[in-house]
């Protein structure tokens, strides 16, 4: 018999009442009187005289059992023939149990529950009514009572092998013993111990609709002897695995004597003294500096004093090998070849030519002072354009060992300085991992997304890296595992970001920042002709002879399929055009494919990106604003409009608070030179302003499109549109004053590949001029402004004469 902790077998004394969370009553949904709610449930029976916890698995049986309780009506409980989620009349057996509803019980996770009381069998005639929950006519199952012999005898063999069953239980419940013992007549015995015995659930339907009692007596005497038996074997090779166990222990007892004879006789010593003799032996190799190499010999003599079974052994054991496999002598300088380095650099990188011309600046630098303290480096810039790929092109040229740590989301400071060795499972942390990993004390350690480093209760990482990045005090770097100085001079350290605003400035102010900016088209394209395409053919296991993708066609995937500041969205739209031409060679349909500018829209679909500038601004009030984001420049449109009202200002499109008070401060200058531009001052009194600026789910900031705004402004009140091939960036004063803003090379870079012709520019950015790629300065005209003035003479379409 298996017992379940949850069943009662006598019923409480009062039923609970029902719940007063209870959903309203289902409008239309009447109960005939000769109807019965019928509450259907999964892999379980009901029998007459047992007190059960009855799961309500679907919403049906939910509903019913609701219902049920609202109006204190009993229920009519049948099993499911098969486990559907939403049964129906023909998937429930015909014979179930009448059952008194003692509570309703809904659990914390969701579920519900009944306990029900069965009362007696009854049959279904036909069903009333399936949604929302069951209902049918029903016929009670009449059972005969009739006392014989037989029954007799088997009510007698029945107890008797019940009680047997639960006497080789662990912990049988003394109620259940008290109820079997005390069953008041034969139909409720066999009902109890059906019940109770580990059966299958239809073998207890098939007890259910038994309604002869010899008969169902007959059927329920072989499955009880049989669990009795499985039971009783149970116990048997219960026992024989304990006295196993014994066995084991009394012999793992043994084996300690042993060991403790052996360690007092000197015999088990041999082992563990040639262990402490090659710890020894290699921290004399290891060439630590003095401290370490004391305290690595003071770990030794406390490892020799350690039982082998305590759990310090193996913790010093390891901290020993930590210090060990640390590379602490300085390997043989290697000198830095300058030309070979330049030769990489241009091998592995198309354009950056400043990039390239400070990277040779840091390595000759390095030749000529090898012990000198080297500049931290910090490349930064939109993801995409070869961070990452530079300071392994540094490795290279160097001749050293790179290894890259991931600072994205790393929020401990345990992270960089290492667990205390007090804390089971400590370690040292990523900095010296990444040394040991790379074996040498003079690798090229990348520390890659230094900007997304985040601070929490476990400390703030980015504290950490002020010592480890800090040529003054890195020489005694102090892992908090290690507890010894670990010099650090000698590493050439090379971080990377995407923005520089979420790094801390006694962090940023320890780094030289190189920024990269994104591509122009033409070195997108020379990148794709002398390395995606390559890449890709490798990796699609095509080679040149059985592809040809001319220029057009990487121009136009640049120009239509694409839009970013680096080349991996490049790298994936010219891969999809590449897998393509893989099925066509793979299936033997062709053996040589030349991709055209038709076949792009048949296999990478219509061009995501166009020129939309002139449609946008083809009506007074909207103007082409420059914007600076993390992935590279962007262009955005500045739309006003205004109506009748009484002077209000309305700004949308997520604007933050610097860039609101830009728009406060447009509409302010130009409220004052309303008259100097013939705007009646009067229109601005009875108008209402509204500033939109369009992808409304972005967030936006900066004061650089203060310039923008004031010519939306303009245009919207002199009626007059504002040039469509002109793009504009500046922040405005209350003067009339252009001020300089950052970002110029992204700006521009953006300008050109959206087709741009014009741009306007605060003067006082000139300096920035030299940075613009040489083709982008080719191909663009720059207006140079000094007053808001400047940006309407230069900004504006002509007055039509018409």
């Amino acid at each position: 018999m298996s017992v379940r902790a949850d069943s009662a077998i006598h019923p409480p004394a009062a039923a609970t009442p029902a719940p007063d969370n209870l959903p309203p009553r289902s409008d239309g949904v009447e109960i005939p009187d000769d109807g019965l709610i019928i509450v259907p449930v999964r892999g379980m029976v009901l029998f007459p005289g047992v007190v059960f916890p009855v799961p309500l698995r679907c919403k049906e049986a939910v509903a019913a059992a609701q219902e049920a309780v609202r109006q204190s009506k009993q229920v009519g409980v049948l099993m499911q023939r098969e486990e559907v989620d939403e049964p129906m009349a023909r998937d429930l057996y015909r014979v179930g149990t009448l059952g008194n509803i003692l509570r309703y019980v809904t659990a914390p996770d969701g579920a519900h529950h009944l306990i029900l009381q069965g009362e007696r069998r009854f049959r279904v005639s036909d069903f009333i009514r399936e949604r929302p929950f069951l209902i049918a006519r029903t016929q009670p199952v009449e059972e005969t009572q009739t006392l014989t012999s037989d029954i007799e005898a088997h009510f007698l063999s029945l107890r008797n092998q019940a009680l047997e069953a639960l006497g080789l239980l662990p912990n049988a419940p003394h109620d259940l013993i008290a109820a079997v013992q005390d069953a008041p007549s034969p139909s409720a015995l066999t009902d109890l111990i059906a019940a109770y015995i580990d059966l299958t659930p239809d073998e207890k339907q098939a007890l259910l609709e038994t309604v002869d009692l010899k008969a169902r007596m007959e059927r329920l005497a072989p499955l009880l002897a049989h669990r009795t038996e499985v039971l009783r074997l149970s116990r048997e090779i219960g026992e024989q695995t304990k006295a196993s166990l014994d066995e084991r222990q009394r012999e793992v007892l043994l084996r300690e004597q042993l060991a403790a004879i052996q360690r007092q006789l000197g015999e088990g010593e041999a082992g563990k003294a040639q262990e402490i003799a090659d710890l020894r032996a290699a921290v004399a190799r290891a060439r630590m500096p003095s401290e370490v190499e004391d305290a690595a010999l003071k770990e030794i003599r406390r490892l020799e004093r350690t039982p082998e079974a305590a759990a310090e052994y193996g913790m010093t054991r390891t901290y020993l090998d930590w210090l060990l496999e640390l590379p602490w002598a300085l390997p043989e300088e290697r000198p830095v070849d300058i030309a070979e380095a330049r030769k990489i650099l241009d091998t592995d990188h198309f354009g950056l030519e400043r990039i390239k011309q400070r990277i040779i600046e840091f390595l000759a630098v390095k030749k000529l002072a090898p012990r000198g303290k080297a500049p931290i480096l910090c490349f930064v810039g939109p993801p995409g354009v070869g961070k990452t790929s530079l300071g392994q092109s540094i490795a290279k040229a160097m001749g050293r060992k790179f290894v890259r740590i991931s600072l994205g989301g790393v929020h401990d400071e345990a992270e960089i300085r290492g667990h205390r060795r007090t804390y089971i499972g400590a370690l040292p942390g990523n900095i010296i991992q990444a040394i040991r990993k790379a074996g040498s004390r003079d690798c090229v350690m990348m520390l890659d997304e230094i900007d997304k480093m985040g601070s929490s209760f476990q400390g703030d990482p980015a504290a950490a890296m002020l010592e480890v990045l800090d040529p003054e005090q890195n020489a005694t770097f102090r892992d908090h595992y290690l507890g010894v100085p670990f010099d650090l001079s000698s590493v050439v350290f090379i971080a990377t970001a995407n923005m520089l605003d979420s790094i801390p400035g006694p962090l940023r102010d320890r780094m030289e920042i190189i920024s990269l900016a994104g591509y122009t088209e033409n070195e997108k394209l020379e990148i794709a002709r002398r390395y995606l395409v390559r890449r890709q053919l490798e990796a699609n296991g095509l080679t040149p002879d059985q592809v040809e993708l001319d220029d057009e066609v990487l121009r136009a995937i640049i120009h239509g399929y694409t839009r970013e500041a680096g080349v991996r969205g490049l790298e994936r739209e010219i891969g999809r055009v590449l897998r393509n031409v893989a099925v066509r060679i793979a299936d033997g349909s062709d053996r040589h494919v030349t991709i055209g500018l038709d076949d792009l829209t048949t296999i990478l679909g219509a061009p995501r990106f166009e020129s939309e500038i002139a449609m946008r601004t083809s009506v007074p009030g909207v103007a082409t604003g420059l914007a600076w984001t993390p992935v590279g420049g962007d262009i955005l449109f500045i739309e006003a409009t205004r109506s009748s009202g009484r002077g209000g200002l309305l700004l949308t499109g997520q604007l933050g608070d610097v860039m609101r008070e830009s728009a406060q401060a447009a509409l302010s200058l130009l409220k004052n030179r309303a008259s100097a531009l013939d705007i009646d001052p009067e229109a601005f009194s009875r108008t209402d302003i509204h500033v939109h600026i369009p992808a409304g789910a972005i967030p936006k900031d900066g004061p650089s499109a203060g310039v923008a705004m004031f010519m939306a402004l303009a245009s919207l009140f002199m009626g007059r549109t504002v040039r469509s091939d002109t793009a504009m960036t500046g922040e405005i004063s209350l003067r009339g004053l252009v001020l300089p803003v950052g970002g110029i090379k992204e700006k521009v870079v953006a300008a050109a590949a959206a087709g741009i012709a014009r741009v306007m520019l605060p003067a006082r950015n000139r300096r920035d001029f030299d940075e613009i790629p040489k083709e982008i300065r080719d191909k663009l005209e720059f207006i140079w402004l000094e007053q808001a003035e400047d940006a309407l003479a230069a900004g504006l379409d002509p007055i039509s004469e018409t």
